[in-house]
């Protein structure tokens, strides 16, 4: 028991400080791709030495989801009041060629339809990773394709908006997330979210629920601002991301790993490709509304929502605008992808769950 104990503190310490670390050089989601790693390392060199408990990882789905559904305030509502329509067609639009890049790339690889729609979705990684596996996709492969698509963003995102929109200049970060205990409140308001909401995603048969489910709860809570204000106590949502990663990680095998091998050339001209359409999206938005092209791109890119804010921030673009077109295409996309995503489950459940 002790040595279990003493085992378990010592991937924890590891994932911490690697997660430390990514963080302090720009990575995005730093503690769950460090769990991703570590766990990964951890499997292909002591195959079957750990496993998260289920319990575990639902209750990180839970607050998982309880992290999305802040994002929805009506702060970002009215800030596309005006442009309502052209934003909801572009963040259908969106999903749609994340699909379609899905359902090609499954064509010319040997991934499966739900595992490519589901690493293509363009939006909430972590939120998709958490249910990949649920949805009859392999999580391993999702969150690859997943973390490969937000790493390519993020580092294509400042070098293009400087080549297309030069004068701005990329900051460092964004903003101030709150004290990393958090507050009782916070506290109180985020395990209540977490845990309604996995009740009620159940009671009423949601897909993922254990995620949809606080994800529901905890943005009708910030919507209409019931209880005030309230952020997940960044402890408390990176512990979360944690399990997430270490549950993926943990899970890979030498097949999987060479599988990866050899996907990295398709995925990245998925991600090539899903880059320019959402680009091709941005003028759109440009035409049929009152913002700046620059507004536009930043606010279709396919993910990186950080890198984005901190781009944003340095060429003072729009950010109130730009945070709510990602932040509801990302909810968007939590939410309608299951549904979406469950067409391409039921022919292959069989198949799926033999993986």
């Amino acid at each position: 028991m002790l040595r279990s104990t003493a085992a378990w503190g010592a991937l924890g310490a590891a994932v911490v400080a690697s997660g430390w670390v990514l963080g302090r050089i720009g990575v995005p989601s730093s503690y769950l791709f460090a769990a991703l790693v570590v766990g990964l390392v951890l499997a292909l060199r002591r195959p079957d030495r750990f496993a998260v408990a289920p319990a575990a990882f639902t209750a990180a789905q839970a607050i998982t989801g309880t992290v999305l559904g802040a994002y929805l305030q009506s702060r970002s509502l009215s800030a596309v009041a005006d442009s309502w329509l052209p934003v909801t067609v572009v963040s259908a639009a969106t999903l749609g060629v994340c699909l379609a890049a899905g359902a090609v790339l499954a064509r010319v690889t040997d991934v499966d339809e739900p595992t490519a729609a589901l690493g293509m979705v363009a939006g909430g990684a972590s939120g998709i990773v958490a249910m990949a596996h649920e949805l009859g996709g392999d999580d391993r492969l999702v969150a690859f394709m997943q973390y490969a698509r937000v790493l390519v963003v993020v580092l294509l995102t400042p070098l293009l908006a400087g080549l297309l929109f030069p004068g701005g200049h990329a900051t460092a970060g964004v903003g101030d997330q709150g004290p990393l205990l958090g507050t009782p409140a916070d506290w109180a308001i985020t395990l209540a979210c977490a845990g309604a909401g996995a009740m009620f995603g159940h009671a009423v048969r949601l897909p993922a629920a254990a995620l949809l489910g606080p994800m529901a709860v905890a943005g009708a809570l910030t919507l209409t601002e019931a209880l005030g204000t309230f952020t997940v106590p960044p402890v408390l949502r990176e512990a979360a991301f944690i399990a997430i990663g270490l549950q993926v990680g943990l899970r890979f095998t030498m097949a999987t790993v060479r599988q990866v091998g050899r996907l990295l050339a398709p995925v990245l001209a998925a991600i090539a490709g899903l880059i320019v359409a959402c680009f091709g999206l941005a003028v759109v938005l440009d035409i049929t509304t009152n913002v700046s092209l620059e507004d536009a791109y930043l606010a279709t890119t396919p993910g990186g929502l950080y890198a984005v804010l901190a781009v944003a921030l340095g060429a003072g673009a729009n950010t109130t605008f730009i945070l709510a077109v990602q932040g509801l295409r990302l909810l968007v996309m939590i939410l309608l992808a299951p549904l979406v995503v469950r067409r391409f489950v039921r022919p292959t459940a069989a198949a799926s769950s033999a993986g």
